[in-house]
């Protein structure tokens, strides 16, 4: 019986300026345990060396970072959980997709793309962003 892996996308851009903006496509990701899956992303962005990321959000638990990509010089990194082996993006032009190898059930999760300047950390920040609250709310609860 061949377990399947579910993957939901999401674009997000915090506190992007002008016409700078994220898009993924929108729906599941239905994929084969021990298969590679790429991901898509595309971006636009008034930023001449944009950095890009990629975060991984469990059911009930708070988005984390998992790797960057920068459009200069040195091409990013992954954090320790998301080893490149597995894991990988590279920036072409407009876009970053992700390649997720070797699929693991683990992996079912919304993954998100995002320009800088992004979160890191900040969850009030994040959730403020989200779901876009005023600038009095976000002033009173950082």
């Amino acid at each position: 019986m061949e377990l399947c892996l579910w993957i939901i996308l999401a674009a997000l851009c915090f506190e992007c300026k002008g016409q700078d903006r994220v898009i993924q496509p929108t729906g599941d990701v239905i994929a084969t345990e021990g298969h590679t899956i790429t991901l898509g992303c595309t971006f636009q962005t008034s930023d001449q060396r944009p950095y890009l990321f990629w975060y991984k959000q469990d059911k009930n638990d708070l988005p984390k970072f998992m790797l960057r990509r920068y459009t200069f010089g040195v091409k990013g990194e992954n954090t320790a959980e998301f080893q490149k082996e597995r894991f990988d993006a590279k920036i072409n032009q407009t876009s970053v997709p992700l390649k997720i190898q070797k699929l693991q059930l683990s992996d079912s999760a919304v993954y998100y793309c995002a320009l800088q300047p992004t979160v890191t950390g900040n969850t009030t920040t994040l959730h403020k962003n989200l779901w876009g609250t005023n600038s009095s709310t976000q002033s009173s609860t950082t």
